[in-house]
């Protein structure tokens, strides 16, 4: 257990930024999926759309500090060639 009332609060601040981050990382993953969605059912229009609000969703993970940038950017970057290989 903490000994010091800011040991106390920095326990307190790290439980509300986990659960925000958690929420975060869920909400870019459920963006992911429905583009994968789309791309499974070979809806290239439909991949594309949720692409489009995907994207953002995953930099925005990046300027938060819950996802890489590189990181990002492969995973952007590979469903966007998936989505140009559909006919």
């Amino acid at each position: 257990m903490a000994n010091h009332k800011s040991a106390e609060k920095r326990i307190r601040q790290t439980e509300v930024r986990t659960e925000v981050n958690r929420a975060r990382v869920s909400r870019i993953r459920t963006f992911v999926k429905k583009v994968e969605l789309a791309l499974e059912a070979g809806d290239k229009s439909a991949a594309a759309e949720a692409f489009k609000l995907a994207q953002p969703e995953m930099m925005r993970g990046v300027s938060k500090g819950v996802l890489h940038r590189n990181t990002v950017s492969r995973k952007l970057s590979r469903l966007s060639l998936r989505i140009n290989a559909l006919g």
